[in-house]
């Protein structure tokens, strides 16, 4: 690490409250600068280092490397912030943030090497689309991969892939395809400008190929094997736990939206202030009370799992119930926030349709969120399917990686 690394590294926040009140003082510029982001459809450079030194891509990191190592609930609660500035900031920075969680998974010295300073991002996707061929040290990968989130700005860039040795596909203990993350620098992928997407725009989620590029093995990992640290961010669902804090802070910035439009807005029709309209006032209650049950169903589901692994229960001893708890509460949240952005939009009318109208857009970003694959109906079934002692067609979702 540089002087100047070190210097900067020092002016970071390191706790879960100074990244929060430095996240939540970054609101007013980054929401100014939203319309930019959308059409830029990536996070402008300046925007990146904004959230570097805020200390949002430094959560995932246990102390022992640099970081303040937070609980999920606090990193739900900074990108909870972040995307009730701007969605595709608060996606971008739950994707960036997961270097600290991979590197749990990865040997102490290889962190240390890859990760000099914990404010180091990745980007890209850990779904096996690759093909990663044994070669003396380590793989040689090649694949495409799409929806790279956050890629235009990563210093790692992650690409899961299955392993074959000589040829031949390698299978885990219990006969599935063997499955690893590789990471590779930006310089050795080629990015390919697919993301012209309705929603989420500002992320940058493009397509990606590698090509034969050489992949050392000590910086590739299995979810299954913590080799860095234990806790409750070694378990292989900690990726997943933060991701709802995005859809939760769009619904929020909607409902204060027209929470404030509501209070002044008078019906030019009849004259009636809509505080005074029975229809505004049910469909703001209803869409509160909504809002609350979500968000305490996620932090709460968070917690008590978070509770039971730091007492030191493995994560495969975990019951049923409290391993699919944060998964279905994950989904639930975004589809949740959808409905509740939906209604939002639908009370405002014709005001929701104009842009740069900040419901559109809204709207548009969860719309586009709940199309990933934690917010669609494999996930309620590999959930039931653990429940019942079945066969998942997502285990990833409920933690099963071998």
């Amino acid at each position: 690490m540089t002087t100047l690394e070190m210097r900067q590294e020092n002016t970071v926040p390191n706790t879960a409250e100074d990244i929060l009140a430095a996240v939540r003082a970054l609101t007013p510029e980054l929401r100014e600068r939203s319309v930019e982001i959308e059409q830029n459809r990536r996070l402008p450079a300046d925007v990146v280092q904004l959230l570097r030194g805020a200390g949002v891509f430094r959560m995932g990191f246990p102390p022992e490397f640099g970081g303040p190592g937070l609980t999920s609930a606090e990193q739900t609660a900074v990108l909870e912030a972040l995307a009730y500035a701007d969605t595709s900031v608060g996606w971008c920075g739950m994707i960036g943030m997961d270097s600290g969680l991979y590197s749990a998974f990865l040997r102490p010295e290889a962190v240390r090497e890859m990760f000099p300073t914990p404010d180091m991002i990745t980007g890209g996707l850990i779904n096996p689309n690759g093909r990663a061929e044994r070669v003396p040290g380590g793989y040689r990968l090649s694949g495409h991969w799409n929806l790279g989130s956050g890629i235009t700005h990563a210093d790692w860039i992650s690409a899961g892939a299955h392993t074959f040795t000589d040829g031949e596909p390698d299978t885990t203990p219990a006969g599935n395809p063997n499955w690893r993350v590789m990471l590779v620098r930006p310089g050795d992928v080629k990015t390919i400008d697919t993301w012209h997407a309705t929603g989420l725009a500002g992320s940058g989620s493009m397509d990606y190929e590698i090509d034969g590029v050489f992949v050392p093995e000590e910086h590739t990992f299995s979810f299954g094997v913590p080799l860095s640290r234990t806790g409750p961010l070694a378990a292989p669902d900690s990726l997943m736990r933060k991701m709802p804090g995005v859809p939760l802070g769009a619904a929020r910035a909607a409902l204060d939206h027209v929470r404030e439009i509501a209070r002044t807005k008078v019906n030019r029709m009849t004259g009636e202030r809509w505080a005074d309209d029975y229809r505004v006032q049910f469909a703001l209650g209803e869409c509160e009370m909504d809002f609350l049950t979500i968000r305490h169903a996620v932090y709460g589901s968070i917690e008590d799992k978070w509770r039971e692994l730091e007492s030191g229960t493995p994560y495969d001893e975990l019951g049923p119930d409290l391993r699919v708890g944060t998964v279905v509460l994950a989904l639930n949240a975004f589809r949740g926030a959808l409905s509740i952005v939906r209604r939002l939009y639908d009370l405002l009318a014709t005001t929701s349709i104009y842009k740069p109208s900040p419901m559109d857009r809204w709207l548009r970003d969860l719309t586009t969120m709940c199309q990933h694959v934690m917010a669609q109906d494999v996930i309620v079934q590999s959930a039931g399917a653990h429940l019942l002692g079945g066969s998942p067609q997502f285990p990833f979702a409920v933690g099963v990686t071998s």
